[in-house]
């Protein structure tokens, strides 16, 4: 065998070599226990909900984690959840009545507090870490009753809730809705005309608020 005949042949082997040399590496690879038990970025059954942050005319209410932070005072920044009574506990100014307040005023509220006994002009930013649950319950001539939760930072009108649990039934009655709702230690009924509200651009929406527990009554009735 001549030596061009042999550098021919050498040629046709490194061909294949190669390309086992290019493959082998990322077969391997595929095959390994760390690669098979990744998990994809974008898996929604994995991924971690979406906090919508709370505008300053958010209320706080009971269940609310609110994260306080004031500028350049790392030793006053707090996270707490706010109690059954509306408070939340701080550095230096312990319990902090913030329920029932917006965002804005919880802000204002803690400022002037620490205004008066600790700082001078504190800048100060209050944010909410994780929203309270907040919900409704439909139920009665409707597609879908059940109970549903709220939108964290956005109100529900009746009319948004009825639809919410799927609308009225074939012999629901929009002019027969009635709300059963807690102030206080009090339960009051308040009897409504979805079909009024609907029919009545100008109205005001009636406003859901959180436990209450809207029955849809039946046409016949």
């Amino acid at each position: 065998m001549n030596s061009a005949t042999r550098f021919i042949l050498l040629l046709a082997l490194a061909g294949p070599l190669a390309g086992w040399a290019q493959t082998g590496p990322s077969e391997s690879s595929a095959a390994s226990p760390a690669s098979s038990t990744a998990t994809p970025v974008n898996n929604a059954a994995g991924a971690a909900p979406t906090l919508t942050a709370a505008s300053p005319q958010y209320v706080l209410r009971a269940g609310d984690v609110v994260q306080v932070k004031v500028y350049q005072e790392e030793d006053l920044t707090s996270t707490s959840r706010i109690g059954k009574e509306g408070t939340l506990v701080m550095p230096l100014l312990g319990s902090v009545k913030v329920g029932s307040n917006t965002l804005a005023e919880a802000t204002v509220v803690i400022h002037d507090l620490l205004v008066k006994d600790y700082l001078v002009n504190p800048q100060v930013s209050l944010n909410v870490t994780e929203f309270a649950k907040r919900r409704f319950t439909v139920l009665g001539q409707v597609q879908k009753p059940g109970t549903y939760d709220m939108p964290p930072d956005e109100s529900v009108s009746l009319l948004q809730a009825i639809a919410t649990a799927g609308g009225y039934t074939r012999i629901g009655n929009p002019r027969r809705i009635t709300v059963q709702r807690t102030v206080g230690n009090s339960n009051n009924l308040l009897k409504l005309d979805a079909e009024a509200m609907a029919n009545n651009i100008k109205q005001q929406p009636f406003v859901v608020l959180p436990d209450d527990v809207i029955i849809v009554g039946e046409k016949w009735m």
